[in-house]
């Protein structure tokens, strides 16, 4: 047997974001609450491109500082010093410490970077009506998402660095300013994710059908 595969949406039917339940909706323009869990149904989630790229703006805005400003300030009687996340990284590696200089360049530089790309990514690719490879690209969010599951160990690998590294006696060490921006960096691309919906992956993939058909 062969024909065409219908999706959901084609079927009239919505499928709920809290307990993935396909029902049908009340109405065209208000879809109702779920008969399952009560949570309220949508269609296509409102804005969510518009929202999800104000997030990823601003989380991008806030990398910058987040890399250029000092997330540790230790200070002895006679001198104090400011360290940036590459900076630490650096002076773990140069200590002999590399496994823990690569878990937070990895989880401090190159989780953030990569999750602020793919999302970049996912959201040009809607918008231009890509219709190949839906497959990879709900994919891709679909590692976002996993990783966002994580993304606070960003912020506790680079405050608590410190606390894996022998300090000299009478030492003190406070977070620093980049602290503040990195830990707005793992909210925002989390936000960013949780607007952005995955639905829009495959409407360029029906509307290329159609037009096929």
């Amino acid at each position: 047997m062969s024909g065409a595969v219908v999706t959901g949406a084609q079927a009239g039917l919505v499928s709920c974001e809290t307990c993935k339940l396909l029902t049908r909706p009340v109405h065209p323009e208000h879809a109702g609450h779920c008969p399952r869990c009560g949570a309220t149904l949508e269609v296509r989630r409102v804005q969510s491109l518009q929202r999800t790229w104000a997030l990823i703006i601003a989380a991008a805005i806030c990398y910058i500082p987040a890399n250029l400003l000092p997330v540790m300030v230790s200070n002895t009687f006679a001198t104090s010093d400011a360290e940036t996340i590459m900076g630490g990284v650096v002076y773990l590696y140069t200590s002999g410490s590399w496994p823990l200089a690569l878990i937070v360049l990895v989880a401090s530089v190159m989780v953030p970077l990569g999750k602020l790309l793919a999302l970049g990514y996912l959201l040009v690719s809607v918008q231009r009506g890509t219709a190949r490879g839906h497959h990879e690209r709900a994919r891709l969010f679909r590692i976002v998402v996993f990783i966002g599951r994580w993304s606070m160990l960003d912020v506790f690998v680079a405050t608590f660095t410190v606390a894996l590294v022998q300090l000299q006696p009478l030492m003190s060490v406070l977070p620093g300013a980049g602290v503040l921006f990195f830990a707005a960096v793992v909210v925002l691309t989390m936000l960013a994710a949780e607007t952005f919906d995955p639905r829009l992956l495959w409407d360029s993939a029906t509307n290329m059908e159609k037009h096929d058909g």
